[in-house]
């Protein structure tokens, strides 16, 4: 299980969930680039969505839908699912930051913070996909010490999947 407050000592963290919805849509509208690379919009409908689904055989108790706050502004959301693909793999599902907050090292505080935790609760590391073709993610995500361990393509659609480890 993990205890959310632990992922950061820099922000508040907490679950979110559909009363948070507006402002969750707000956070993702801001960044356009990329929902141009998933070929997707943002939309409230989505965002309710996201908050609800789980990869397959892995229910809501293991999921982590959350958000990190300063002075009650919504800086990141991150999902995050406990055991995917095997026990000892913490899963980011989707990880957003607020536009205000993008280039000052926030997130890259965030993710080691995040991989510090998980790693002191026996993870062995941390998967994600990303959207092929996104410079801004895929720049993110190897800065932060995730290496592309697979492509796969999901209905003409391509990620790239990644992978830190915390050993």
């Amino acid at each position: 299980m993990i205890e959310i407050s632990k992922l950061s000592t820099r922000y508040e963290v907490r679950r979110l969930n559909d009363s948070d919805a507006d402002e969750i849509l707000k956070l993702c509208k801001g960044n356009s680039l990329f929902y141009k690379y998933c070929q997707a919009e943002a939309t409230k409908e989505q965002v309710l969505n996201d908050l609800h689904i789980t990869p397959p055989g892995i229910d809501m108790e293991h999921k982590y839908y959350i958000g990190f706050y300063q002075n009650d502004e919504l800086v990141a959301v991150m999902d995050l699912i406990d055991g995917y693909p095997e026990p000892e793999i913490a899963f980011i599902g989707f990880f957003m930051m607020n536009i205000a907050f993008q280039g000052k090292q926030t997130g890259t505080a965030i993710i080691s913070e995040a991989a510090e935790y998980l790693k002191s609760i026996g993870k062995t590391a941390i998967r994600l996909a990303i959207d092929k073709g996104n410079p801004q993610s895929t720049h993110f995500w190897k800065k932060n010490g995730f290496a592309v361990i697979d492509e796969v393509d999901r209905d003409g659609w391509t990620v790239l999947v990644a992978e830190k480890c915390l050993g």
